[in-house]
């Protein structure tokens, strides 16, 4: 799974709540692609305080504008946990080859990633529409 080489942030809560995902997801097994690169990014990332996540970048249950790079579709999402997951209403689960890449990405950040077909995916950051930090909301 491709890493996007842009710098990452996450919140210390997204931290903790992700690493649990993980644990759990993979219960002791060999890690999954997805979470091998939320690890991956995790590693890699600037770690904040949920009062100190610059508002241009995307957290957990962020809603974000994004331009698809190959067909120049733009589409909404919102980046949810596993169990808020409803892709026909825009909530997009974190364990998605697409959201995996997108977490801790700026505005202007490019992810890619690879399709279960293998073909490969682009996707630039245009817009934050909602992130819970700068709304006031640090427990989301």
């Amino acid at each position: 799974m491709e890493i996007s080489t842009a710098e990452r942030t996450f919140t210390e809560l997204d931290q903790v709540r992700l690493t649990t995902l993980i644990h759990k997801h993979d219960r002791g097994g060999p890690a999954s692609p997805q979470t091998e690169r939320i690890a991956q990014a995790l590693d890699m990332a600037d770690i904040v305080p949920s009062r100190q996540v610059p508002p241009d970048v995307v957290t957990m249950y962020s809603q974000v504008l994004l331009l698809d790079l190959t067909t120049g579709q733009r589409s909404k999402l919102t980046v949810c946990y596993p169990q808020d997951s409803e892709p026909a209403a825009g909530l997009v689960s974190v364990l998605s080859p697409v959201d995996s890449g997108l977490l801790g990405l700026k505005v202007g950040s490019v992810s890619r990633w690879h399709m279960p077909t293998g073909a490969e995916r682009a996707a630039q950051v245009l817009e934050i529409l909602f992130q819970p930090e700068a709304s006031g909301d640090y427990l989301m």
